[in-house]
């Protein structure tokens, strides 16, 4: 493995390079827009570098791994082929939601399936195949949109995938897990790499390429791992994703807006805004996402209701403290006192 390695890391340093250099050649530049937080064309798609490097060196050094998995390597080559088109022409929502299904029914048919919620109160809440199925391509699709979303700070989906790697890493090891380690392993070391590029001020993005391939292998890994922990635990694992995804969808919604319309909403947004700093910001969310991954592989096997429970109390926290609308809003009673005593001191003043 260790050659995999190697030539993972090697051909991910080639291949971002010569992305960057042939990025306006090729059409896959960032160009600024409103929900930017950068103000100059940057090279994008480097996940089409870091995947296939990841592709390329088992194919060539462990082809065993490859053939015995083929399923999930062919859907993250699928997934990687979908991010480019969006990269380079960017597609709809409506032909990337139907791509992930496509991926997500073939993968699901091929055993990568969410069976059980866990076991509450002595009973095990098993799906039958057909809503396993369904409910397995709709998490798959959620999560890889959800990590698509993050990506919006200089290192930060790269950093929040690397420590969501490792932790899945940890469990397979544990475990003697082959396709968990191997899977995390690979994806470690060329997003190892990939954020040397990354990394504020950034020289190239990972593009839809990237993110959705990532969120789609930590999807992955999720439904693998829940043979040997609680689905409970692996929210935490993945939690900061998905939290911030239901938090921008609640806000969107009470606004009477389209929970997939595009903002500069999200917590990595409101944190940027708060330290006025790319590289504190993108620091602390990491720091969160590692102290969340901690607490899941701590309660990987505990009382899942317990974890459940603490988990949607983290939840409530965290719409509170990132309610961007909060520290804007004024209740009623506070605003006719102070309006009143504009008027009192104002009336003072006139008759001094």
């Amino acid at each position: 493995m260790l050659t995999v390695f190697i030539s993972i890391f090697i051909l991910s340093f080639v291949f971002i390079l010569l992305l960057i250099k042939y990025s306006e050649f090729l059409g896959l530049q960032d160009i600024p827009n409103a929900r930017s937080a950068h103000k100059k064309i940057i090279p994008r798609s480097a996940g089409v570098g870091f995947v296939s490097s990841v592709l390329i060196s088992l194919l060539i050094f462990n082809p065993d791994h490859i053939f015995t998995s083929y399923c999930i390597y062919l859907s993250i080559f699928a997934i990687m082929l979908v991010g480019l088109f969006d990269d380079r022409f960017s597609l709809s929502h409506r032909y990337k939601f139907i791509a992930l299904f496509v991926v997500g029914i073939y993968i699901a048919l091929h055993g990568v399936l969410i069976n059980s919620l866990g076991t509450y109160f002595g009973y095990d809440l098993t799906m039958p195949i057909w809503i396993a199925t369904i409910f397995t391509v709709f998490a798959i699709i959620g999560f890889s949109n959800a990590l698509n979303l993050m990506d919006g700070l200089d290192g930060l989906a790269g950093g929040l995938s690397l420590i969501m790697l490792l932790t899945f890493f940890s469990i397979g090891y544990m475990h003697n897990d082959e396709l968990i380690m191997t899977l995390s392993l690979v994806f470690i070391v060329t997003i190892s790499v990939f954020l040397y590029f990354n990394w504020y001020p950034a020289q190239i993005f990972m593009g839809d390429s990237g993110s959705l391939t990532l969120g789609f292998v930590i999807s992955v890994l999720s439904i693998k791992s829940l043979a040997y922990m609680t689905p409970s635990a692996v929210l935490f694992i993945v939690a900061l994703p998905l939290i911030d995804t239901f938090i921008v969808m609640r806000r969107r919604i009470q606004r009477g807006q389209s929970p997939f319309k595009a903002d500069k909403n999200h917590i990595h947004h409101f944190m940027y805004k708060t330290k006025v700093n790319v590289k504190v910001s993108v620091k602390l969310l990491i720091y969160i996402q590692l102290a969340l991954s901690v607490i899941g592989y701590q309660l990987r096997n505990e009382n899942q209701i317990l974890s459940l429970v603490l988990f949607f109390l983290l939840m409530y926290v965290f719409l509170n403290l990132f309610d961007q609308r909060f520290r804007y809003r004024v209740p009623k009673k506070k605003e006719k006192l102070t309006s009143i005593r504009k008027v009192f001191k104002k009336s003072t003043k006139e008759k001094l």
